[in-house]
């Protein structure tokens, strides 16, 4: 399969409900999907999560991921420590698109208690088909990387 239909996810316990919907949307929208937990609702600390996947993503293997906490504002903030991660926190479809378009973000995070399964699938469809505009963005996006030195 294509790098480009290949994706990571993962949750914690706040999370796992609704990043195991997104597994099913994920599949149906043909990705290959590479879980990296949790895979229950007993209680993990989402940094955990967040660094393995954000790793992974750093490497490009695979390119892209979507994150999932409470609010996905905790998964955001670790996967932001790890160089080369632009996570965006995203809670509704124009903040996908300009996570993208804007920020050519390569994490998604989203919050398991504040966006119900519905919203979820518009922002993960509307975050998996923007591109990044380039441009004068490219310029600001190089300039996040310096801060990462």
């Amino acid at each position: 399969m294509a790098d480009d239909k290949k994706i990571a996810v993962g949750a914690d316990h706040a999370g796992f409900e609704l990043k195991e919907k997104i597994k099913l949307l994920l599949s149906e929208l043909g990705y290959d999907v590479v879980d990296f937990g949790t895979n229950s609702m007993d209680s993990v600390d989402y940094p955990l999560v967040a660094k393995a996947l954000a790793t992974s993503v750093a490497q490009k293997n695979p390119p892209r991921g979507i994150l999932i906490c409470g609010t996905g504002i905790g998964m955001s903030i670790a996967a932001n420590k790890v160089k080369g991660i632009i996570a965006a926190h995203c809670v509704d479809a124009e903040t996908a698109k300009l996570a993208r378009l804007h920020n050519n973000s390569n994490v998604l995070t989203m919050g398991g208690r504040t966006a119900n399964s519905d919203v979820a699938g518009e922002i993960v469809r509307t975050w998996l088909n923007t591109g990044f505009e380039g441009g004068r963005h490219q310029r600001r996006i190089q300039e996040i990387r310096d801060l990462e030195r």
